[in-house]
């Protein structure tokens, strides 16, 4: 796809200054038009202005094209990425960008940003307009009588507007100074923002030059802000000035379609462009496909680690950034001081990529000059610390406006810096050992699986025995095997199912671990060797229909193991157990005399959307307290990302920084939908002293329903 995307920028370079020549020659053919309540297009500017304008537009104009089309060739070097049809949910997105209702949503900045965007688009538009009317023949001009009057009111609205953005732009920027912007202003900020303001002002000034020297007509008082100011123009000398501002507004203009494609400013295109190009068909917690590395002899590397190595949409990605800093704010590592700063990764990335392109073209912001960059290895401004302090929580993903894929790009590092390098905190070492020797992490004995069903009062069939069928397997997890917190939710789990007739068995001893924390770690190869093996298990049990408790063995199976052969129906414990009670199947005992708050596992909610049945359960045993950050803008527990088993030595730990955000609602009990995040609050609660209880729903339902 970006292909066809160079080769018709390449197009423009030559097509834009052509059609700009076209325009002056036709508005050369009608004869002038001086209508009675009107203006004249080009009145009191010399014929050799005229000329300047049109080719220095045209000039400029080709240039425009030309700085993004070697912008798009850079895009081109990186690796091919199917992303075929889809084209409502393209369009979608594309209006999404266009109307700005993305950036909305954050209303602080939003409205700004709106007010810059929508005032520049309709002072555009009428310019447009106000060209077509030039070149159309006498019988076809429109901009007259009571046209010209609403015309010319709008665009000195539209003026005032785009005028006001750029005033709390200004503000926003040099007096607030919030972190996320404070940190990346440079001095380009400012030149933008000045030339702007020349256009805006310029272009009211313009209009109130023109209008004096006009004789002030009372049908130009419909220009509500250029008709006041023509007043103070001295009659004298008003055609001087409005030549002089002419030729300032121009100026501008021109400078205008420099800077757009080579600044931050070049977003206002490439954002709308990446949004319209990023639906796909790969599940959104699904991570980039990889050939089968237990078969291929062909493979040279793994991950990626130059700029090469990213496909042409993630390079896209770091032109579209506008910089905003959301992903920064929402991050949990970067948010407990940890050195990674997703909007960082992504400017780095682009970094390297522009200064190794052919020709170079300049970063997406810019950098300090001392800063060099002498190869297109990523690693050159991107560190190890900053790959491993990820979450995988997709908060950055999913808060972006102009959606940029920033997760993507960290695990597929990841599996370079893994696979290729051997670079990974030790700790992972013992993990990686134990998921290939014991098929778990946790090193224990696969004999002991199904230890679990030791605590309960009914045997539980197990697939794989003589005769055994069920219409679910229960899919119990290494953590709902092994961690003693957690077998208390298998427990649950199970009797809950029993008790609703469910008809479910578990593998025992045939269940592997998934294969998430390998693959997030980014030893795909280890998660290669147990996603295929448990594929081959459950085809050849027939197995169609999954429950689990674990998020993430519920994203792995329901998400990654399609592209491996496995084509299942998976459903998490929340959705099964909320479709048990509404069906009859499971009846809680009345009276909520509990305070609950929920927290949103980050592989059930962001990763999967997964927010309404967690709660519809909840609010069975419980009122339920929101926290502050909930459902798509929850904050992880610190698990994600293979983080469960790793140490965490910098900064304030994730898990305290949510338990405490938890203990704050006053809840009797927090809960949650997840074996990690029952881990992480649990000794979160626990390291702050507070008195909170940590539950999973299914042991909360359990206590509602059967004891």
């Amino acid at each position: 796809m970006q292909r066809w995307l160079v080769r018709v920028l390449w197009g423009l370079v030559v097509a834009l200054p052509a059609g700009t020549m076209l325009l002056w020659w036709l508005g050369t053919l009608p004869d002038e038009s001086h209508p009675a309540v009107g203006r004249v297009v080009f009145g009191n500017v010399p014929d050799a202005l005229i000329a300047l304008f049109y080719v220095a537009s045209a000039i400029f104009l080709g240039a425009f094209a030309y700085f993004f089309a070697v912008r798009a060739k850079n895009w081109a070097r990186g690796t091919a990425e199917k992303r075929p049809g889809q084209w409502w949910r393209r369009f979608r997105e594309l209006e999404r960008g266009l109307s700005q209702r993305s950036v909305l949503e954050r209303a602080d900045a939003g409205l700004m940003h709106a007010m810059i965007y929508y005032g520049f688009v309709i002072l555009f538009l009428g310019t447009v307009t106000l060209e077509l009317d030039h070149i159309a023949p006498a019988g076809l001009k429109f901009l007259e009588g009571r046209v010209y009057q609403g015309y010319s009111a709008i665009l000195d609205a539209a003026g005032l507007v785009f005028l006001g953005g750029l005033a709390l732009a200004g503000v926003r920027r040099y007096v607030i100074r919030p972190d996320r912007i404070r940190t990346k202003t440079r001095p380009e900020d400012g030149v933008v923002l000045a030339v702007l303001a020349v256009i805006g002002v310029s272009g009211l000034l313009v209009e109130a030059a023109r209008i004096a020297v006009d004789g002030r007509p009372s049908f130009e008082a419909w220009s509500f802000v250029g008709y006041p100011l023509s007043v103070f123009v001295p009659e004298g000398s008003a055609a001087g000035i409005h030549q002089a501002l002419w030729v300032t507004h121009v100026f501008a203009f021109l400078a205008m379609l420099v800077i757009i494609p080579t600044t931050k400013l070049r977003h206002m295109f490439t954002a709308p462009l990446n949004m319209a190009l990023s639906p796909r068909e790969r599940p959104k917690g699904a991570m980039r496909e990889m050939p089968n590395l237990l078969e291929a002899t062909d493979v040279e590397t793994i991950g990626t680690s130059s700029v090469e190595q990213f496909t042409w949409k993630q390079l896209l990605d770091t032109d579209a950034c506008t910089i905003c800093g959301r992903c920064t704010s929402v991050c949990p590592a970067n948010q407990t001081g940890k050195p990674l700063d997703p909007r960082e990764i992504i400017l780095k990335l682009g970094e390297v990529a522009a200064r190794t392109g052919s020709p170079a073209v300049t970063p997406p912001v810019g950098v300090d000059a001392a800063i060099t960059v002498t190869s297109a290895s990523v690693f050159e401004r991107i560190t190890a610390e900053e790959i491993w302090a990820c979450t995988s929580c997709r908060a950055c993903d999913e808060v972006c406006p102009v959606d940029i894929e920033i997760l993507d790009k960290i695990l597929d590092m990841r599996r370079y810096l893994t696979l290729m390098e051997g670079q990974f905190p030790a700790e992972l070492g013992s993990t990686f050992l134990s998921l290939e020797n014991s098929s778990n992490p946790y090193s224990m004995s696969q004999k002991s699986r199904a230890d679990w069903t030791a605590d309960l009062d009914f045997p539980v069939k197990r697939l794989g025995d003589p005769g055994v069928t069920a219409e679910y397997l229960y899919w119990v997890g290494c953590a709902g095997s092994f961690d003693d917190r957690n077998r208390k939710v298998t427990v649950s789990t199970a009797r809950l199912l029993h008790e609703a007739g469910v008809d479910f068995a578990i593998l025992g001893p045939m269940e592997l671990c998934t294969g998430d924390p390998a693959r997030r770690a980014g030893n795909e190869y280890v998660f290669q060797q147990l996603a295929y093996q448990n594929v081959k298990t459950l085809n050849d049990l027939g197995v169609t229909k999954v429950i689990t408790q674990c998020p993430h063995c519920f994203n792995t199976l329901g998400n990654e193991y399609p592209s491996l052969g496995g084509e299942y129906e998976v459903k998490h414990h929340s959705e099964v157990l909320m479709e048990l009670v509404k069906e009859g199947r499971i009846r809680p005992k009345s009276g909520n005399d509990q305070t609950v708050t929920f927290h949103d596992p980050c592989y059930l909610g962001r990763h999967n959307d997964v927010f309404a049945a967690p709660r519809g359960v909840l609010q069975l045993v419980g009122d339920v307290v929101e926290m502050p950050r909930n459902g798509t803008n929850s904050f992880c527990c610190g698990a994600g990302g293979a983080r469960m088993w790793m140490e965490e030595h910098t900064g304030k730990k994730v898990n305290v920084e949510r338990a405490q955000e938890a203990v704050a609602t006053g809840s009797d009990v927090i809960a949650t939908g997840c074996p990690f995040c029952f881990v992480m609050l649990d000794d979160g609660v626990k390291e702050i002293g507070a008195d909170v209880q940590v539950k999973d729903l299914a042991m909360l339902l359990a206590e509602r329903s059967l004891d």
